[in-house]
């Protein structure tokens, strides 16, 4: 992963919140018309498609409460701030994609396949499937052009963007919108296939697909979010550019150790042990940990603290040897 990637000075926050707006303001209208569709029609893969869009519509509701929370400033109870909260909202988001969408889909699609179904007339469904179509379309474009505007400016290609932001709100768009369009041409094809066949074993093989995709897109939204839950540091290349400038600084000599922690999408923590010349006073050490704040916010404005610790060389060296 290319440091460009977390560097940015602002992930585009208030551009988040739209894309997330956008999206679950055409997933909770999609969700209605679909249930009323899979009722008329009695297709097991258009109820499926229901229970995904109610999926989406819970996943970013969720979404939202983790862009607004996350965004208070620290306080006394979070010296830290309230960043890694979006992360919590968001592995919820992913667990509502995994519980509302993905096992109704499979259970439905397995009944369907054991039992049968009756198909009653498909033109609703088709129609509202044309419908989801455009709308989740203009959904997936809403945040698209979020995610190539922040990968242009970041001079990073856009699938590597898309795989390494710490921006998983936006990500969780972009995914679970693709998944919907995927979805709706296996809701598609499983009505056609029942209507040109008579038999209700395509619509149940659809809904099943369709639980299989949502699996996948919970799984990976869960994995990621997890990982900065868990605490990820920067890109291998960005903490060589930040031992770079610390190192460029005058009176320190070496990094001992070097931590990072991203906190969120635009919050970067850096805390590393630092040895200074011997011969340095008081006075030089804070002017140098000063300019060594000055000169990392400037090149990686997403560094929001840094915490120099000064350590003789040799005391480590014995700590790490007893």
């Amino acid at each position: 992963m290319s440091d460009e990637t977390t560097s940015g000075a602002k992930t585009g926050g208030g551009q988040s919140m739209v894309t997330v707006v956008v999206a679950a303001a055409a997933n909770l209208g999609i969700a209605a018309a679909k249930v009323v569709a899979g009722l008329i029609s009695g297709s097991s893969a258009m109820l499926s498609e229901a229970a995904h869009s109610v999926a989406d519509t819970v996943t970013e509701l969720l979404l939202l409460t983790a862009l607004k929370r996350s965004d208070r400033p620290a306080d006394e109870e979070h010296p830290l701030g309230y960043g890694p909260e979006r992360y919590i909202w968001a592995m919820l988001a992913s667990v509502a994609t995994f519980v509302g969408g993905a096992v109704f889909s499979v259970y439905d699609g397995v009944h369907t396949l054991a039992k049968g179904e009756e198909l009653g007339d498909p033109l609703v469904s088709y129609v509202v499937l044309a419908v989801a179509f455009l709308l989740e379309g203009y959904s997936l474009r809403t945040g698209i052009r979020q995610v190539r505007g922040e990968a242009a400016r970041l001079r990073a290609p856009l699938r590597h963007y898309l795989r390494h932001t710490p921006d998983t709100a936006v990500k969780a768009v972009v995914m679970e919108d693709s998944a919907a369009l995927v979805g709706l041409l296996l809701a598609a094809g499983g009505l056609l296939g029942g209507q040109l066949t008579g038999s209700g074993v395509w619509d149940g093989i659809a809904s099943v697909l369709i639980g299989l995709l949502l699996v996948y897109v919970a799984w990976v939204l869960g994995r990621s979010n997890a990982q900065l839950l868990i605490g990820r540091p920067v890109p291998k290349a960005m903490r060589a550019g930040i031992r770079e400038e610390l190192l460029s600084v005058p009176h320190i000599i070496d990094v001992l150790e070097l931590t990072t922690l991203i906190q969120g999408p635009a919050e970067i923590l850096v805390a590393a042990k630092i040895d200074f010349r011997d011969a340095s006073t008081a006075g030089q050490v804070e002017w140098a940990c000063e300019e060594a704040e000055e000169q990392l916010r400037e090149r990686y404005p997403s560094i929001r603290r840094v915490y120099l610790d000064p350590t003789p060389a040799l005391r480590l060296r014995r700590g790490a040897g007893t």
